[in-house]
């Protein structure tokens, strides 16, 4: 292998750690996100959303403890249905993350000051 395609599958290998990262670490607002878009959906409706569009497998604790504190913090709230617990967004949870969309231009700016 060339000097170049080390180099290529090393910048592509971090890129991908760096998406995993930035979904992980921000997961909280990607859930807050899809559910003010699908209005409900159970933990394994969000592995299975990760999984299709970014590619990442996610484990179940680490979704479900998430969506527990986003239940404790008042933003989402869970409910049984038939077998599985399913969340939808609170009026809170509807505030925080429109607010968040809202500075969604200043979330940019500050990605691009900051690289």
């Amino acid at each position: 292998m060339t000097e170049k395609n080390n180099n290529e599958i090393s910048a592509s290998g971090i890129l991908e750690e760096m998406y995993e990262r930035i979904i992980k670490d921000f997961m909280d607002i990607v859930i807050l996100a899809e559910l003010k878009k699908r209005h409900s959906m159970s933990g394994y409706d969000f592995i299975l959303f990760i999984q299709k569009k970014f590619r990442i497998l996610i484990s179940p604790g680490t979704v479900y403890s998430v969506f527990y504190a986003l239940e404790r913090d008042g933003l989402t709230e869970g409910m049984q249905n038939s077998r599985k617990r399913v969340y939808r967004l609170t009026d809170k949870g509807k505030e925080t993350i429109n607010n968040i969309l809202n500075a969604k231009e200043k979330i940019q700016r500050f990605m691009t000051t900051l690289f």
